[in-house]
């Protein structure tokens, strides 16, 4: 899923190319996409685009007259640009949804089969408050506010970086990597937290994000974001199982569940101690590895 970086990238790209311009048409390619009905899209033809913002993992369009479109591009939902004339083509089997400015035509699509990306109409603040999670943007943050959110409840590090109730725009991979640069465990209480590893932990996330947003800007060059990805050439942990950590060099662990996984370093980490995988350490029992000497044995 797009994150905080990406989401950022995208939202620079497209204000560059649309901001100041009408929508002239759009076509709904999928019937899924589309989420509401009152205020219709068809509202926003011929309104010029004011803004382009980001509001947690979604892109908000902000046309003339105080309507929006909100879209969340969900894990699968990627945007191409087609410059005027363009003769490249969009496979019909991922299209979504396309529009239509004077600068170029937007298209919003999405691999596979799962139809998750959302495009909403809404009128007003009003209408966006809805969207809004009440995560913390981190990047504006002090290290009080940040330590607050983080002991509100008392949960996994893992989850609470994750949670857009408590963090805005942070998801499975910038958190792998948040985590492994502030050396901690991704299963670490947020109630067990001392000062000291907030306030690591706090240097780690904002450095973290904005690295990763001024890496993605630099690749962009003043193009259109091409390859948007979770898994990025020159990441730590994410997505790097048995890979050699580019610090320690211990291999690359990981605890799967359910689509996703989390990556981390023992060494680093965890102390070499080997954090439970739900499923194999339930099918091996007595057998799972708890430490990287006994993994290595």
């Amino acid at each position: 899923m797009p994150e905080l970086p990406d989401v950022t990238v995208y939202v620079d790209a497209l204000r560059e190319r649309v901001v100041g311009q009408p929508l002239s048409a759009y076509a709904i390619l999928s019937p899924f996409i589309l989420r509401t009905v009152d205020p219709p899209l068809d509202a926003a033809v011929g309104r010029q685009v004011g803004s382009v913002e980001r509001l947690g993992k979604r892109i908000v369009f902000g046309f003339d007259g105080d309507l929006s479109v909100v879209i969340h591009l969900m894990i699968a939902g990627r945007f191409r640009w087609l410059e005027p004339g363009s003769r490249k083509k969009v496979p019909a089997r991922i299209s979504l949804a396309r529009f239509e400015f004077p600068t170029g035509a937007l298209v919003l699509t999405e691999a596979g089969t799962k139809r998750r990306a959302a495009l909403h109409v809404v009128a007003g603040r009003a209408g966006l408050q809805q969207f809004d999670r009440g995560g913390l943007e981190v990047l504006d943050a002090t290290t009080d506010q940040f330590a607050e959110r983080l002991r509100r409840e008392n949960h996994t590090l893992k989850r609470s970086l994750t949670d857009p109730r408590l963090f805005s725009g942070i998801g499975n991979a910038y958190s792998d990597e948040i985590l492994h640069r502030a050396r901690l465990s991704p299963l670490m209480l947020t109630t067990r937290l001392s000062d000291e590893d907030i306030a690591r932990l706090f240097d780690a996330t904002r450095g973290t994000l904005v690295s990763w947003t001024d890496r993605l800007a630099n690749e962009r060059s003043g193009g259109f974001p091409e390859h948007v990805t979770a898994f990025r050439e020159g990441m730590a942990v994410h997505g790097r199982y048995g890979q050699p950590c580019p610090e320690c060099g211990a291999p690359v662990q990981r605890i799967r569940y359910s689509d996703n996984e989390t990556n981390y370093c023992a060494r680093c980490q965890t102390g070499g101690r080997l954090l439970a995988d739900r499923a194999m350490s339930r099918l091996l029992k007595q057998d799972w590895p708890r430490t990287l000497e006994e993994l290595e044995g």
